[in-house]
């Protein structure tokens, strides 16, 4: 199923982002942890070629450790990226091993004495302003759990000395592949109202059982695992009191408690996506 969600001001913030990349040093990818192939623009790809990266996998409390492992080794197999999984809300160690790494990284290309030249990029909802704030160590920059709040570039000094521009976050115009859309809208980066809800949780529902199957029985107390999509969401809705007269389950309401289940970290660390080293 191709979506598109691809509001005007994404189409100004993509042209300014290819004409500021020639003068950066280094590039600070911020990746969702729990599926950083979808998360990833492919004009971002596009326009860095081999320029330094450090790619920042967020939301990595949500994902499943052993996986996020598998996707550092998988980035730093490139010699031009330096990779790290974090929680945003850990705000020292985002403050201090960011910085480092982009410096460590640029010095490769510059001297040690310029002032290193960074830019944020990635998609929306996937914590680049969280990671601009945290890096300054105040508010600069508007954060939401809402897709698409940051709609103009930002550029401030970081603490650090290093010049910072955090971008809008960039989907790309059509989104073609079914598998990499529904992971976005199970993570929150495509808004609810472009897709069709009980699709996703569908979507979800099926990975869950199959990837996951202990997670589910333990989040919503089952003594068997439903043996389909539909019927792990009907179960959700029993359970939680999701029923119009007559005992009928609400679906939507149902499938809204798997989604946020699933956002929050509610039903544990999972990741959506592996690297092919682990397929």
């Amino acid at each position: 199923m191709a979506v598109q969600w691809y509001p005007g001001h994404m189409t100004k913030a993509r042209r300014e982002l290819a004409d500021l990349m020639p003068s950066q040093d280094v590039i600070i990818e911020v990746l969702d942890a729990r599926m950083p192939a979808a998360s990833a623009n492919p004009f971002v790809a596009e326009i860095r070629r081999d320029k330094p990266c450090v790619k920042v996998l967020s939301k990595a409390d949500l994902a499943d450790p052993e996986v996020t492992a598998g996707w550092l080794a998988h980035f730093e197999a490139d010699e031009s990226v330096l990779a790290i999984a974090t929680s945003l809300a850990i705000a020292g160690e985002v403050k201090t091993r960011v910085p480092a790494l982009c410096e460590r990284i640029s010095r490769r290309t510059r001297g040690p004495t310029k002032t290193t030249r960074a830019v944020i990029v990635g998609i929306p909802n996937v914590g680049k302003s969280t990671l601009t704030n945290t890096l300054m160590g105040r508010q600069v920059a508007a954060v939401s759990d809402k897709p698409a709040v940051t709609k103009v570039r930002q550029q401030v000094t970081l603490p650090s000395g290093i010049a910072l521009s955090d971008n809008p976050g960039l989907l790309w115009p059509r989104i073609e592949d079914n598998a990499s859309t529904m992971r976005l809208a199970l993570g929150g980066a495509i808004p609810d109202t472009a897709l069709d809800y009980e699709s996703v949780a569908l979507f979800g529902a099926r990975f869950f059982l199959e990837k996951y199957p202990a997670l589910v029985m333990a989040r919503y107390k089952l003594k068997a695992l439903p043996a389909s999509a539909t019927e792990l969401i009907e179960e959700i809705g029993r359970r939680r009191g999701c029923l119009r007269a007559g005992g009928v389950i609400e679906v939507y309401k149902a499938a809204s408690i798997l989604v946020h289940d699933f956002r929050s970290g509610a039903l544990g660390r999972i990741s959506l996506e592996r690297p092919r080293s682990m397929t």
